[in-house]
């Protein structure tokens, strides 16, 4: 991936996610905004990176706009913002495909690990460049 553009992940929503109060539970946003994440992550980065390099999330945001039930499609938007040496900011928009109204807004803070140490891995070179462009 060569450019800071949303990154789009299509999901339907399951029957099993839906709470007593017959819509999507609100704690299932946030494995969407994840697996979109991951998604995301795993389309960019090289074999190279993927091999080398874990995420962990610091810090979730997420405002509940609208709601989802099942059967809905949904379009989780995804990019990365802001990002010091060692933290970088990941923003999400939830939309309902078939009104294309905004469900969710959310943003999550990560950081990148060494897969086999665990240490926090400097945001540079190659993991800088799989989001916001250049060679990889």
């Amino acid at each position: 991936m060569s450019s800071n553009a949303p990154y789009c992940h299509t999901i339907v929503v399951s029957e099993n996610d839906i709470d007593e109060l017959n819509h999507l539970n609100n704690a299932v946003y946030l494995h969407y905004v994840q697996e979109a994440a991951t998604a995301h992550w795993q389309y960019a980065a090289s074999d190279a990176l993927l091999e080398a390099v874990v995420w962990m999330v610091r810090r979730h945001e997420i405002d509940y706009l609208r709601q989802a039930v099942a059967g809905d499609t949904l379009l989780v938007k995804t990019w990365v913002g802001k990002y010091t040496a060692a933290t970088w900011d990941r923003h999400y928009e939830i939309y309902r495909e078939k009104d294309n109204v905004l469900l969710v807004k959310a943003m999550s803070v990560w950081v990148p690990l060494d897969r086999q140490t665990h240490r926090i891995k400097r945001i540079e070179g190659e993991l800088l460049a799989c989001f916001l462009g250049g060679e990889r």
